[in-house]
């Protein structure tokens, strides 16, 4: 009952301030509106009291209303008002004098002023207006660790003449910046503005204002400015220190939060995880630092992770760029394929026997390291596993020319056949035999004889006439 006796009193208050105002007590427009620029997209809205206004103990109060460029509605008790706004355009608005207490009551008659737009020839001023912001650390000032850039592009108006200059100013807050480092179209006209430093907030919720103005020496450059809404230009950085490992089928992906000057609270992320055999696909969105998923060990994986703010520390903005890819498995391709390749080198020669031996060794030896640096070391970067593989192709290629060198040398000096004499062969029975046979032919050719011989070998009986003369 407290609030609503309240209520009722407070309301039979104003009805009775109401009536004790007599009745030709009239309120009396402001005087001396005026609007004029106090910055790159910003107007300052100026009016005085009427000095015919009647005070009376009243407070009085002064609702405003912006019709161009954009229409807003609002009410103040000051006399000046900023507001910000486009100017490109012109700004039109008014004001009257309102009861404060109960605006509903009693209000002047509205009293306009209007900005021209600027002066400019239509189609010279800059088109295409885009601008992006990107955090990086810093370690100028302990109590900004983080710095923003600002980078902004757009393309030369149609009507610009080809010696048409533009000049690019930024405002955030009450600072204001012009451009220093500039690109070029082919006509050598500015299109690009780069502010590798700035005064934005990187975790801020203000507007940021842009004004590019221009000159030439043929026609008046119409300026162009735009206000852009900080989380939906900010360029999130990807993760950083993406890293993968497999253990048999268990696939485990970690990062650190990009570089931001928000926490880690206020980041979510989507992994993307790709077989490059297999056509595997899977993408995921979570808000830890950690993804475990099960895969197939028999094929090679790419990940890369993204990221973004997460609504509850600002509005939905972009998403990062994906992170540089990490491959899982690389290596070990890698060093099987090198050892394939280190295996098939050589020529054929005196020495194909003794090389065997080494390339198996070599071949086993350097399989068994790719399989245990692949599938028990710690997980490593894409960067890690690709140095990995260009160090041990090398130490392959390395290897490689010296049994090219060996063989040279076995050929030529036969070194292979006086360090390693060839095995004597199993001696045969039957040439002992014929030998024999031969032997004796050559003592007596007087006397002739008939000799049946059985020589049995591996279970077959060879039937053998042999003639001797004595």
């Amino acid at each position: 009952m407290a609030p609503t006796s309240l209520l009722i009193l407070l309301g039979a208050t104003m009805i009775l301030r109401a009536d004790l105002l007599p009745e030709k007590f009239l309120l009396l427009p402001p005087v001396n509106f005026t609007i004029k620029v106090a910055g790159v997209a910003e107007v300052l809205l100026h009016w005085e009291p009427n000095p015919d206004q009647q005070q009376r103990n009243i407070k009085l109060g002064y609702h405003v209303k912006i019709s161009a460029p954009e229409e807003d509605d609002y009410e103040t008790k000051n006399t000046d008002s900023k507001r910000v706004i486009v100017l490109h355009r012109g700004v039109s608005a008014s004001v009257r004098t309102i009861l404060w207490e109960d605006p509903s009551l009693r209000a002047s008659s509205w009293v306009s002023a209007e900005l021209r737009p600027p002066a400019g020839s239509p189609g010279t001023s800059a088109v295409n207006l885009t601008c992006t912001t990107n955090t990086t650390a810093s370690n100028q000032s302990r109590s900004r660790p983080y710095q923003v850039s600002l980078h902004c592009s757009w393309l030369a108006g149609q009507e610009a003449p080809e010696d048409t200059q533009y000049v690019l100013y930024y405002r955030y807050g009450a600072h204001t910046e012009e451009c220093q480092e500039y690109s070029q179209d082919t006509l050598r006209r500015n299109t690009a503005c780069w502010f590798p430093r700035t005064v934005i907030d990187g975790k801020g919720r203000d507007s940021l204002a842009v004004r590019v103005s221009g000159r030439s020496r043929h026609a008046a450059i119409k300026p162009y400015e735009q206000l852009f809404d900080l989380h939906a230009i900010d360029r999130v950085n990807p993760p950083g220190n993406v890293t993968a490992g497999i253990e048999g089928t268990h696939l485990s992906i970690q990062w650190e939060k990009p570089v931001s000057a928000f926490p880690v609270h206020c980041f979510e992320y989507e992994v993307k995880i790709h077989g490059t055999r297999n056509g595997y696909l899977q993408r995921e969105k979570m808000t830890t630092s950690e993804y475990n998923s099960t895969v197939s060990d028999t094929s090679k994986y790419c990940v890369e992770v993204r990221a973004a703010v997460s609504s509850g520390c600002r509005q939905n903005g972009l998403w990062s760029a994906w992170s540089p890819p990490v491959y899982v498995g690389e290596s070990l391709a890698c060093f099987r394929v090198a050892a394939l390749v280190l295996v098939q080198a050589g020529h054929p020669g005196k020495c194909a026997r003794s090389r065997v031996g080494v390339e198996m060794l070599v071949h086993a030896t350097l399989v068994q390291y790719a399989d245990e640096s692949v599938f028990t070391a710690p997980k490593r970067s894409g960067r890690d596993e690709q140095k990995s593989c260009a160090e041990w192709i090398l130490l392959l290629l390395m290897a490689t020319v010296c049994l090219f060198v060996l063989s040279l040398t076995c050929r030529t000096c036969h070194v292979w056949t006086k360090l390693f004499p060839p095995i004597p062969a199993p001696k045969s029975n039957i040439q002992d035999l014929i030998a024999t046979i031969n032997y004796e032919k050559t003592i007596s050719v007087e006397t002739e004889s008939e000799v049946i011989s059985y020589v049995e070998e591996q279970g077959l009986m060879v039937l053998e006439d042999v003639v001797f003369y004595r």
